[in-house]
């Protein structure tokens, strides 16, 4: 019995043995795998914090937050200037973990590779580490596709022009010196706006701040388009101009005379540099200051000039029509492959005649032509008033109603400060009582039809500010206002086809603007 019960408690004893080896295999299994893991993690850690050096120059893509694409890529050359040093790969193998079919664990010498998540990630640790020693305001940095003035910390200073201003009182006062003006001038006519610098501009200086400044990009905004660049480079400075996209689109209008062009303008929502244009068009064929009456009408196609969605200035008329005492007079804008543009009628006659009816745009006729008048200032005496005068405020500007050559500038007896034109030896035009003369009138000068020569005064023998005006046919005083005038050339013959395309869509839209009302007001 004793025998029996001591085999039983052997054998119950061997079960438990096995039993514990068992458990205690099983432990180490479990240990063994969870260090498998840990090392397989480690490892992937590592080399996910590792990359091989590329040789030459290759550009590897960073994903930085908010920075725009095209500052992520930086070459090779510019992650070693900026000291970003990054771990090599190590030639070791990784063992991998690879479970089988039995469960059993067996060890792998396949090298793990890291993907392209992990090294971008890696460098962008690694490039964020090295920026955020930097100090710098990516929102000041304006050529955004130069990574390099973010990674250098352009720092950028603003200062407006004042009266009397230029480079060599500028500079100074942002710590740049007088051989840094030298070299900006030694660009000459690329920089002449910096060179002619006018009161209220802003220039935008970007400079390094190292032992001393230095200057490394100058803007200058020219208008809303164009803005003059200077940068330096390893050749010095260069100058470019920078040219924003323009997209225009094309608007109507239309309107009637109450009391003036100007109101009716006003009213139909044109700015005044259009119906200037307007009454530019027309002015050969309508006097403005006498032939305007109420219920005269107006409508218009011109173009609108749009920078990322937002209007910025008006374009031009390209097509127009005005209605003056019940006679039509329309006008299609064509350029030719000169890049001249011009008015013409719908059949291809010149809109533009050789002489404008005015000198003086929308002034007041005070006297007209009138050989019997009476002169205003030398009582009783018949003096025949042999032009017409156009009363204005002082200053108001005179313009040359022909291309032509100053025949005579200056002082002229009762007529006070007098120029006379000479168009083609057979017209002269005579322009007297002025307050001044335009600054770049001279003998001899040529004008052309449309330039300022001088401003309204009331020099010599004038009872207040008015422009007299003279038109003369070989020596002839004619009446300004109804003498017939030479119409300029017509469009050339090789040009008609392709205006006659162009033109009719134009008209087409004119008639639309009628239509358009007449269904508004039913």
């Amino acid at each position: 019995m004793k025998r029996n019960q001591l085999v039983r408690d052997s054998q119950q004893t061997n079960i438990f043995k096995n039993s514990t080896n068992r458990l205690g295999k099983r432990r180490h299994f479990v240990s063994l795998s969870l260090f498998a893991l840990a090392s397989i993690f480690i490892t992937s850690m590592v080399l996910a914090t590792s990359q091989p050096v590329p040789n030459g120059n290759q550009t590897q893509v960073i994903d930085l937050p908010n920075l725009p694409a095209a500052m992520q890529s930086v070459s090779q050359e510019n992650l070693q200037a900026t000291k970003l040093t990054l771990p090599e790969l190590s030639n070791q193998t990784a063992t991998e973990v690879v479970p089988t079919d039995d469960a059993t664990i067996q060890p792998s010498k396949t090298p793990i590779k890291p993907t392209a998540s992990d090294l971008a990630l890696s460098e962008q640790q690694a490039l964020d580490e090295s920026l955020s020693n930097e100090k710098f305001d990516t929102a000041n940095v304006q050529d955004k596709s130069n990574a390099i003035d973010v990674i250098h910390a352009l720092v950028w200073q603003e200062v407006t022009v004042k009266s009397g201003d230029n480079l060599s009182l500028i500079f100074p006062r942002i710590g740049l010196s007088a051989r840094d003006v030298y070299d900006i001038a030694q660009l000459g006519k690329n920089i002449k706006p910096l060179l002619n610098l006018k009161p209220g501009q802003t220039l935008r200086f970007g400079l390094l701040e190292n032992d001393k400044t230095q200057l490394q990009k100058i803007e200058l905004v020219l208008d809303p388009i164009n803005t003059l660049l200077v940068s330096k480079s390893d050749d010095g400075y260069k100058a470019t101009t920078h040219t924003r996209e323009v997209d225009t689109k094309q608007v109507q209008a239309s309107g009637t005379i109450v009391s003036s062009l100007f109101g009716a303008g006003k009213d139909a929502g044109l700015s005044d540099k259009l119906v200037m244009e307007l009454a530019y068009i027309f002015g050969w064929d309508i006097d403005f200051a006498l032939d305007l009456r109420e219920n005269d009408h107006f409508k218009m196609v011109y173009t609108e000039k749009y920078i990322d969605g937002e209007k910025f200035a008006d374009g031009d008329i390209v097509a127009a029509e005005f209605v003056n005492q019940g006679k039509s007079f329309k006008a299609i804008r064509y350029t030719d492959e000169n890049g001249l543009s011009r008015f013409y009628t719908p059949s291809g006659e010149s809109m533009r005649k050789a002489f404008n009816r005015t000198p003086v745009h929308f002034s007041r006729i005070s006297s007209k032509f009138n050989p019997n008048r009476k002169h205003p200032k030398l009582k009783g005496v018949t003096r025949p008033h042999q032009g017409v005068d156009y009363a204005a405020k002082t200053g108001t500007p005179i313009m040359a109603t022909g291309d032509g050559k100053v025949q005579f500038i200056g002082k002229k007896g009762g007529y006070g400060n007098t120029i006379i034109l000479s168009h083609g030896g057979k017209y002269t035009t005579l322009y007297a009582h002025m307050s001044r003369f335009a600054k770049s009138m001279k003998s001899g000068k040529r004008v052309n039809q449309g330039d300022v020569i001088g401003y309204i005064g009331s020099s010599g023998l004038a009872t207040g500010p008015h422009l007299h005006y003279e038109f003369r046919v070989n020596g002839v005083h004619r009446n300004p206002l109804t003498v017939a005038l030479p119409k300029a050339e017509s469009l050339p013959k090789k040009y008609k086809a392709d205006f006659d395309k162009k033109a009719q869509p134009l008209l087409a839209q004119l008639d639309s603007i009628n239509a358009t009302k007449l269904a508004l007001n039913k």
